[in-house]
């Protein structure tokens, strides 16, 4: 069939007819006879030989050289001189013998077919065809320059770079480098068609990749011949093409090869700093970085370029520290590089203009933006070397960039500056710096509406705000003008998001300081909220940031009245909420009564006492029990649960999402140790947890958060609870009975484990309240549901036999009826049961009897009777 295919005049069948073979080698393999394996060689030779002589394209001749390829890899040992053979059929333009080949001697034809460009033929390395190969390169590269010639000598190479990569393996070991020795006599032919642009991209590909896997390959006179090529004018040349942006074929194989030089000879390089030989070539490679393109968009060398460049870094970087304190006399030549590279990635990393950028493809956005986050490690490495005169000087590029309004400049600038925030620390240079900085027209600038400044600009500004905030806390005289600028900031909506973290850190971490400055804060807050464009997160970090200043207010009335003042914009939106409502627009709804809510939720977060507020050792303790009392607060959280029951109103009881926000703004007070806020009555609580039913959205948020307010109070010098557990476990265990449905009953027995943690602090209680029901007060239908959290108890926790036994032999136990010792038998299997694993049939099993009069055991045995036990009790008595 195969062979059919072949004989086609289609193009396309042809490359069925060789795919074929392929297929028919790699999965029938082992059918063949011993006589039929050199049959098939033959006959794919034969294919070959046939199909180049009839000038067939690169497609069914490259397929039939991966046949080729099978077939030495199944029989390598009977074709151990492939090379040749093949050689041999191609100058012969048939089929040789390869028995007959073997036994005479053939001259090894000077004329090979573009055929062996095939990547697929240049795996038969082995012993056999080691020098075939050598010598046929040999003759190929000695013949006379000639047009015919030109895609042979190209193969040559292109073989020449397949083979050695190949052998890469081989050469690590000695045995290795021992076979491979014959491919190092093929260099010195290579190593002239580095001058010669006609075959130069191809050599210096090769080149490159070579020195790559392994620099060691090349000896030493074939590395002098490549440096001496390196500073040529030849080489020279082709950089100018690099520094003017006409990214030709042969200037990007000449960067490939240098940076591959560079990488090999690296620390050669960088001791070789201030000779002759060592500037050309480190000039060399700061030059790939000289074009004013935009890296991933039309300059796709510096990129490499600067994996270079990091690399020669952390070299010097490792220098360092294994030197003694004494500096190498080339370590100061290198480190003036390192500042002229850093200067060129500073002019690299300039945005383009707003109208540019926004052509560029999602791509070209994103590899760019790799590109600057490189210049930020490289960057970071320098620090070690250079110290805080880098940050020195793009301060000073800043100023001037300032001064002259290159706004692109000053964000590259300040976007340098950013990244060495963490490098450079609390450094006294670094606070001299930033207060020059600072105290410059830097803020002015920024708020002056005549001034059209990009975005881009502006949160790079903000950018470095955030990263050195410890700087603002130490000179507090910089933070009216720079929140100021953030208040402006924040109404342009590409840099409002990253503006409202930078105003939230700010008043968080100086909250103390900004106290008098309470009232601009809220009309600032009153000039944010008419931008209808303000994004509900950057909202939401203002009124935490308003709260975080409102906290550290030391008078209580003045307290109270900022709070006011800021729970009055949380009513706007409360009201808007209720009108969209009202005009049936339910994400109009949705949103504000959100926002409202999480508004809510951070103001209550940052209104928090700060962890590392110090301790007043002679305040006055207040009690636990007055923690909870009516106080100044009231008002303000009678005002704000109106609040969340408008929302909850407005949006619906089927909105899981105004349940969970509501438990946050809850929780909030619960680490609080004195009144406040949001230390809410547990009355406010208890009736919302009380508000709900087996059917109620995030039933499980507000379960957890009732326990968490119980836990809170289990503490160390914490009052318990007792008034509001109980109410929450008669709640609970309301809720258990009116789940009737198994589907409810699943729902509410995944509930109860967030529930689960009042367990042990109120054991007691939970296990009376339980031994309760199933000692008469349950009804038979509800008797599985008190199984559950029985069940629970009992394989939790530890003191669970006591508890069930003090529960049983309490004066609440609902029915005299049953005895001591039934209740001991009772309590004994219940221990008993593996992992606690008990429920209504077992419960109902135990019955005591008396001869032939069957005694009714109240609730624990009633389910053999079918009988209510209430029912029992009364016609026993």
């Amino acid at each position: 069939m195969a062979d059919a295919l072949l004989g086609s005049e289609d193009t396309s069948v042809r490359f069925f007819g060789a795919l074929t073979f392929t297929v028919k080698i790699n999965c029938d393999w082992e059918s063949l006879q011993e006589g039929e394996v050199g049959q098939l060689l033959h006959r794919l030779l034969t294919w070959l030989t046939f199909r180049i002589k009839s000038n067939e394209g690169p497609l069914v001749i490259k397929k039939l050289c991966t046949a080729l390829v099978a077939y030495f890899l199944r029989s390598s040992a009977s074709w151990e001189r492939c090379l040749l053979h093949l050689i041999c059929s191609l100058s012969e333009a048939e089929a040789v013998n390869y028995e007959l080949m073997m036994s005479e001697h053939y001259e090894i034809a000077t004329r090979v077919v573009t055929s062996l460009e095939a990547p697929q033929l240049l795996t038969v390395i082995v012993h056999g065809n080691l020098g075939d190969f050598v010598q046929l390169v040999q003759t190929v590269m000695t013949l006379p320059k000639h047009e015919s010639t030109t895609v042979l000598v190209e193969e040559s190479i292109k073989c020449l770079q397949a083979w050695v990569i190949f052998g890469h393996g081989a050469w690590q070991d000695k045995s290795g480098q021992q076979e491979m020795a014959p491919l190092l006599a093929l260099i010195p032919y290579t190593a002239p068609l580095l001058y010669d642009l006609e075959f130069f991209e191809v050599t210096a590909d090769c080149w490159a990749e070579i020195l790559g896997a392994f620099g060691q390959f090349f000896p030493p006179q074939s590395m002098a011949y490549l440096e001496a090529f390196l500073i040529s004018q030849n080489a020279q040349d082709l950089l100018s093409f690099i520094v003017h942006g006409e990214y030709e074929t042969d200037a990007l194989a000449y960067s490939r090869l240098l940076l591959m030089y560079g990488e090999v000879k690296l620390s050669d390089l960088a001791r070789q700093a201030s000779t002759t030989f060592g500037t050309v070539l480190i000039e060399s490679l700061m030059q790939l970085l000289a074009y004013e393109g935009y890296a991933g968009v039309n300059d796709d060398i510096c990129t490499p370029a600067m994996e270079f460049w990091q690399a020669y870094t952390e070299f010097l970087v490792d220098e360092i520290g294994t030197t003694d304190d004494q500096m190498e006399p080339w370590m100061g030549s290198a480190r003036d590089y390192l500042l002229r590279v850093l200067e060129r990635c500073w002019i690299k990393i300039r945005m383009p203009p707003e109208n540019v950028y926004a052509q560029w493809t999602p791509e070209a956005k994103g590899d760019f933006k790799v590109f600057r986050t490189d210049v930020v490690d490289l960057l970071q490495s320098s620090y070690a070397l250079l110290g805080a005169s880098i940050f020195v000087k793009f301060a000073d590029l800043a100023l001037d960039a300032l001064q002259k309004q290159e706004w692109l400049q000053l964000e590259a600038t300040l976007f340098c500056l950013n990244a060495l925030a963490e490098s450079i620390s609390d450094d006294i240079v670094a606070d001299a710096t930033l207060s020059t900085l600072f105290s410059s027209e830097l803020f002015a600038a920024m708020t002056n509406g005549a001034i059209d400044i990009p975005s881009k600009t502006q949160q790079t500004a903000v950018n470095l705000i955030i990263s050195f905030s410890s700087f603002f806390e130490r000179h507090t005289q910089y933070l009216l003008s720079m929140l100021s600028f953030l208040f402006i900031a924040i109404r342009t909506p590409a840099v409002a998001a990253v503006a409202a973290k930078a105003i939230l850190s700010t008043a968080d971490s100086c909250r103390k300081t900004l106290v008098s400055e309470i009232d601009a804060f809220l009309d600032h807050l009153d000039n944010v909220l008419i931008s209808e464009d303000l994004e509900s997160g950057s909202q939401e970090r203002v009124f935490g940031a308003i709260a975080a200043v409102i906290q550290a207010i030391p008078s209580e009335e003045q307290k109270i009245w900022s709070l006011s003042k800021l729970l009055a914009f949380v009513g706007r939106e409360v009201d808007q909420c209720m009108e969209f409502a009202e005009y049936q627009a339910p994400v109009g709804a949705e949103e504000r009564g959100m926002r409202a809510l999480r508004c809510l939720i951070n103001i209550g977060k940052y209104m928090q006492e700060p962890d590392d507020s110090p301790i007043d050792l002679e305040a006055k303790a207040v009690s636990q029990n007055d923690l909870y009392l009516p106080t100044i607060w009231t008002p303000s959280q009678r005002r704000m649960v109106e609040y969340m029951h408008k929302v909850q109103a407005a949006l619906g009881d089927d909105n899981g999402d105004v349940v969970e926000a509501i438990c946050q703004v809850f929780r909030t007070g619960f680490r609080e140790k004195f009144p406040g806020p949001f230390v809410f009555s547990p009355r406010f609580i208890e009736d919302y947890v009380a508000g709900t039913s087996p059917q109620s959205l995030r039933l499980e948020n507000i379960l957890d958060m009732a326990g968490a307010m119980l836990s809170a109070h289990t503490r160390a010098g914490t009052t318990r609870l007792d008034t509001s557990a109980t109410r929450f476990l008669e709640h609970l265990f309301r809720l258990i009975a009116e789940i009737q449905s198994c589907n409810a009953r699943k729902s509410c027995q995944e509930d109860l484990p967030a529930f689960s943690g009042i367990f042990e602090q109120y054991g007691p209680q939970v296990t009376q309240a339980i031994i309760k029901n199933i000692g008469g007060d349950a009804i038979r239908s509800e008797l599985e549901n008190w199984a559950s959290p029985l069940r629970q108890m009992v394989s939790t926790q530890i003191r669970s036999k006591q508890w069930i036994k003090e529960a049983l032999f309490s004066n609440s136990f609902p029915s005299y009826k049953v005895g001591d010792t039934e209740k001991k038998q009772f309590l004994e299997q219940v221990m008993q049961w593996p992992d606690g694993s008990i429920g209504p049939r077992q419960i109902s099993e135990y019955n005591a009897y008396e001869g032939d009069h069957k005694r009714q055991i109240s609730g624990m045995t009633y389910l053999g009777t079918g009988r209510c036990p209430k029912e029992m009790d009364k016609n026993i008595n």
